[in-house]
């Protein structure tokens, strides 16, 4: 999914009210670093770097749990959370809430499976 830096800017504990899930990818993130950086791990689909609405619609405030990846391709648990291809960064464990309707048509133009985060759907 593009170029991506290794690794996501950790939250601190201060911003922890604020803190926002990514709907595809479930890093977590407060929205500044969303607006300066975007997603690392799926910017190219979600386009929200600079902008406030579409950070709005592609990230939520309602998640469950977090973890930190230190090294994703190693990690039983990135494995099971399907993280393991992404960034090291803090994951939520649940994401509440679905993708925009463009992007999911996007991802199927690319032909990948869009899979809630919210563990509905099991594999």
């Amino acid at each position: 999914m593009g170029s991506t830096p290794l690794s996501a800017p950790i939250p601190n504990q201060a911003r922890s009210k604020h803190l926002r899930a990514c709907l595809l990818c479930s890093i977590i993130q407060t929205p500044i670093d969303f607006r300066r950086n975007g997603c690392p791990n799926c910017e190219d689909i979600m386009q929200m770097k600079g902008s406030p609405d579409r950070i709005q619609a592609c990230t939520t405030t309602h998640f469950d749990g977090s973890i930190a990846v230190v090294d994703p391709e190693k990690s039983w648990v990135a494995r099971w959370q399907r993280t393991n291809k992404y960034v090291r960064g803090v994951y939520a464990i649940t994401v509440k809430g679905r993708i925009p309707e463009d992007v999911e048509q996007e991802l199927e133009v690319q032909g990948i499976k869009y899979r809630p985060r919210d563990q509905t759907e099991v594999d």
